[in-house]
């Protein structure tokens, strides 16, 4: 038992799943590029869906499109597997709590990019669609409020990702997330990292918290139809007073927070 286990930490550590998880963190910059390009055109007066069945569907309509798809699937799904062993193997030295806290971050990352691996799959198999999004989210939240325990449910989950949005943005204005990097020796090339990081994280925080607050709301009010995920949750903001362009300032943070994925994809600490 402990060779299969020893056998399977040497291929999840392997060079060639690390080259292929940093094009995972990569292939997560760009769809968060598309996010906040769609994002900008709402604001503008355009159409489109600000989340990332949007961003893949946009992804499928580009010049070699179905190549896009697939190297997109592959590269996430290795960050995802990534993500997963350092769940299970790693930060054994760590102190009892830091330990549990770590892989606890790492499985929930395993699953994020599971998500999206699963998200472009069904595009690159021709089953995606970019459709009315919105509606499958308050469809969801429907169904989950009629089952048992359901609105407790969907009330923590909306709370949780609430409360992500605010570690994002907390992670950001502390910088925290340099640790996680080798940041460039050129003065000029940290700062640059260090602002794109700031301000992308900040973003990608007040969209989970827009997202979570929705949840949660239409859950304790009995109005799912007012629970429509992150596409409802950016023109939640649009629909505020200075909205246009509060929403605008949104899509252009998640831009910088797509650029710092790609740079992150380089600079990344693989094995902390």
């Amino acid at each position: 038992m402990k060779q299969a286990v020893d056998a399977a930490e040497d291929v999840t550590n392997s060079r060639t799943l690390e080259v292929l998880a940093r094009a995972g963190f990569a292939a997560s910059g760009i769809l968060h590029l598309l996010v906040g390009g769609i994002a900008i055109r709402l604001a503008a007066g355009g159409t489109g869906n600000a989340d990332f069945s949007g961003a893949v569907a946009e992804l499928a309509t580009q010049p070699l499109g179905p190549f896009l798809l697939w190297a997109s699937f592959a590269a996430c799904a290795a960050l995802a597997l990534w993500q997963a062993s350092d769940a299970i193997f790693d930060y054994s030295h760590l102190p009892a709590k830091q330990k549990a806290g770590n892989k606890a971050k790492a499985a929930a990352q395993a699953l994020v990019f599971a998500g999206l691996a699963l998200t472009l799959l069904s595009f690159a198999r021709g089953t995606g669609s970019g459709g009315d999004n919105r509606k499958a989210a308050s469809d969801l939240t429907y169904s989950l409020m009629k089952a048992p325990g359901g609105v407790a449910l969907l009330v923590l989950l909306g709370a949780a990702i609430a409360v992500t949005g605010v570690v994002y943005a907390i992670r950001g204005m502390r910088k925290s997330f340099e640790k996680h990097l080798v940041m460039p020796a050129n003065h000029t090339a940290r700062t640059a990292v260090t602002v794109l990081g700031v301000t992308g994280y900040v973003a990608k925080g007040t969209v989970l918290l827009l997202t979570g607050l929705l949840i949660a709301i239409a859950t304790w009010e009995s109005h799912p139809e007012q629970s429509t995920g992150l596409d409802g949750g950016l023109r939640a903001l649009r629909d505020q007073p200075l909205g246009v362009y509060l929403l605008a300032a949104v899509g252009a943070g998640l831009i910088c927070y797509g650029v710092f994925m790609i740079v992150r994809a380089k600079l990344a600490r693989m094995i902390e």
